[in-house]
């Protein structure tokens, strides 16, 4: 952090004092708060709020993963939940220590990538939703979503960390590693897009050909699966909830483009905890809560009746299986 990002009327520190980086040896006996690199001790009520609240998350998204035998999005949801709590315990320590550089790179790493986990849930979500709807819909098959969100995901994932690590190992004067974070955060945001084109294309494909069904047109064949197999409002309920989550999820990370792109030691946005808490944290976790509802496990049970998954008919699995 430069002097100039610092308060007005804030003391100028020794120049023995390093108070960002692996080398910081500030602590609040020596040095003013004002010196740290984000100008308060972060909340350690909001902070346990959170720990306590991605926990409880954790157990309830454990259940459903169990009891609808969802493991993938499972997976994905509990690592992100064990993820945002090491980040949240990071914030912690730095409650009771400011200048505490492992404990701000815990927190940076952890809260920073949780929604990775979390967007690589939902697309998991998108393959089972068209698994289970109507396959032959698609434009084409839905594990292909594996293959081309989760790569970008992680490609996103390493820019990020990157980008983290060289800025933090250079005590943020690498503008390289502040490039870097950028280029991943904004990779992530044109994957979901991009994922958004696709999941509305295919709903628009969907609903417009089973119209016909449901008034007995010419899918003689196939099922009407909002009214049988699918209970209309959760259905309603499981799509409104998962758009709620990827719109929540791109808010989240145009306000880490904006702080960011004003850098980590610039005394900006970052120093804005407010912000912090309710463009982050409360965005995130309430994208975590909207996936409960948006469970892949809750409306498209994996029973299956002669190798066939409920809710499909037989022709729709072979004009998917031919794809």
């Amino acid at each position: 952090m430069s002097y100039a990002a610092l308060p007005p009327g804030a003391p100028i520190p020794p120049p023995y004092v390093v108070f960002f980086g692996p080398k910081a040896n500030c602590t609040l006996d020596i040095c003013p708060l004002e010196y740290s690199v984000y100008g308060y001790r972060p909340s350690l009520a909001a902070n346990l709020t959170f720990i306590a609240l991605y926990a409880i998350a954790a157990v309830i998204h454990a259940y459903l993963g169990f009891r609808w035998k969802q493991w993938w999005f499972m997976g994905c949801m509990l690592v992100g939940a064990v993820n945002a709590i090491l980040g949240y315990v990071g914030r912690v320590m730095l409650y009771y220590n400011p200048f505490n550089f492992n404990a701000f790179m815990l927190q940076i790493i952890c809260v920073s990538t949780g929604p990775v986990y979390y967007c690589a849930a939902i697309y998991i979500t998108l393959a089972l939703s068209i698994n289970h709807l109507s396959p032959s819909l698609s434009r084409f098959q839905p594990k292909l979503f594996y293959y081309i969100f989760i790569p970008c995901d992680i490609l996103s994932l390493i820019l990020q960390a990157a980008g983290g690590g060289l800025s933090t190992s250079s005590s943020g004067q690498s503008q390289v590693g502040v490039d870097l974070a950028l280029a991943g955060l904004s990779f992530q945001v044109f994957t979901i897009l991009l994922f958004c084109g696709f999941f509305i294309d295919y709903l628009v494909r969907y609903f417009g050909d089973s119209s016909s069904h449901r008034r007995g047109g010419d899918g003689g064949d196939n099922l009407n699966r909002t009214d049988t197999t699918i209970d209309a409002t959760r259905l309603r309920l499981f799509f409104g909830f998962m758009v709620l989550a990827v719109l929540l999820t791109l808010a989240r990370c145009a306000f880490r483009l904006a702080e960011l792109h004003q850098g980590w030691l610039s005394g900006g946005l970052i120093r804005e905890e407010g912000l912090f808490i309710g463009l982050e944290g409360v965005i995130i976790l309430t994208a975590v809560f909207c996936l409960m509802i948006g469970h892949p496990g809750l409306v498209f049970k994996p029973e299956r009746k002669d190798g066939v998954i409920a809710g499909q008919s037989q022709q729709e699995m072979q004009e998917y299986d031919s794809k």
